[in-house]
Parts: C-alpha cells; structure tokens; sequence
C-alpha cells in the first residue's frame, strides 16, 4: 500500500497503472512537454506542495496545477 501518498507525478501513465491509481484515490499529475524530473533538478527526496482547488468537482482533466517543492 502506498501510505501517505496523495499523488504521482510522471511523464505519462499507462491506462492500467491510471485505474490502478484511481482506486486508490491518489491523484496522477504529468510533467508539462519538454519537462522532466531531470529538466527540473528534482532527485526523488522532495516533499512537495500541490494547489489544487478545494472540490474535487473543480478539478477537470488537462488543467494545470502549481506544485512546488521543499526546496522551492
């Protein structure tokens, strides 16, 4: 069980790995084209900070979400 996880963030998702996720309640993010975590310096020991909007119902497929880091 992935404890404490409330989303992934990749470069895509297979279809089954994105159902998988969404029984789980975890969000899945992607990384915008032409980004990485590499292209962002990132190294997989960052906590980070999601703004999404506060219902759930918001939230629509496609829209960008600010996500910062511990470390900025």
């Amino acid at each position: 069980m992935l404890q404490g996880v409330k989303a992934v963030i990749a470069k895509s998702f297979e279809r089954i790995h994105r159902s998988n996720l969404v029984g789980m309640g975890i969000i899945q993010l992607c990384f915008k084209a032409g980004e990485d975590a590499d292209t962002l310096g990132l190294t997989d020991h960052e906590r980070y900070t999601i703004d999404l909007p506060s219902k759930a119902s918001d939230i629509k497929h496609g829209q960008d979400v600010t996500v910062t880091t511990d470390n900025g």
